[in-house]
């Protein structure tokens, strides 16, 4: 039977996702699981050899332990890290949600589960019709936000549960991650998404200046995510 997956969201770009779902994929794999990671999108990337590297692609591919072809799990990478609707523009290309949902049914078919990352926050356009909150809805995944404690997150994070409420998507939970350490009142902050947001808090990430996606992955609730997916 193919595998089961879970799709990574952000309240907005730079907010940890990769990170988490790194954390993801080395809890899921200790718990026994053949666990592998997708970014069906990516922008940002450097060529060697003739071949499109991106750091985010990296990152996933070293914390599966399934191994699959660079092209399956990442189908769409573009060099300029820019938002991907312009990307694929300049590179004369577009975003196929078809080829998306082919590649994850290969991956699924390779392990137990599927930790596909999105690209920027959830409402990024892929196209002229086609955004990043998409890609769960084509797939059928479960929504795992990342919320990036930092001064604006409320706004942010309400925002993208109604977005994933909306376009009747369902929300596993959401993590937080300390990414300001200087953040005022970070405690009332994340005491005020706790009472709002309509799903449970998974885990936080503490803030550090040389984080660790192994260590991280201690402080999810792997089960009650395993569960949800």
């Amino acid at each position: 039977m193919p595998g089961r997956g879970i799709f990574v969201a952000g309240t907005d770009t730079g907010v940890g996702k990769t990170l988490v779902a790194c954390a993801l994929l080395h809890g899921l794999a200790k718990s026994g699981l053949r666990a592998v990671g997708m970014k069906p999108v990516a922008a940002g990337a450097h060529s060697r050899r003739g071949i499109w590297f991106n750091d985010d692609v990296e990152q996933l591919r070293a914390a599966a332990n399934v191994d699959a072809p660079r092209q399956m799990i990442n189908p769409y990478c573009f060099a300029p890290p820019v938002a991907p609707h312009i990307a694929a523009m300049e590179a004369g290309s577009s975003v196929s949600m078809a080829v998306i949902a082919r590649n994850y049914a290969r991956l699924a078919v390779l392990c137990d589960r599927v930790v596909v990352e999105g690209v920027g926050g959830l409402l990024v356009p892929l196209g002229p019709r086609l955004s990043a909150a998409d890609i769960p809805g084509r797939l059928n995944l479960p929504v795992v936000l990342v919320v990036g404690l930092r001064l604006g997150c409320l706004n942010h994070t309400l925002l993208t549960v109604e977005a994933v409420q909306q376009r009747g998507l369902r929300l596993a939970g959401w993590i937080a991650n300390a990414i300001d350490p200087r953040m005022a009142r970070r405690a009332e902050n994340l005491d005020a998404l706790c009472r709002r947001v309509p799903a449970p808090l998974l885990g936080i990430v503490k803030n550090t200046t040389k984080p660790d996606a192994r260590r991280i992955a201690r402080a999810l609730d792997i089960k009650l995510i395993n569960e949800a997916i």
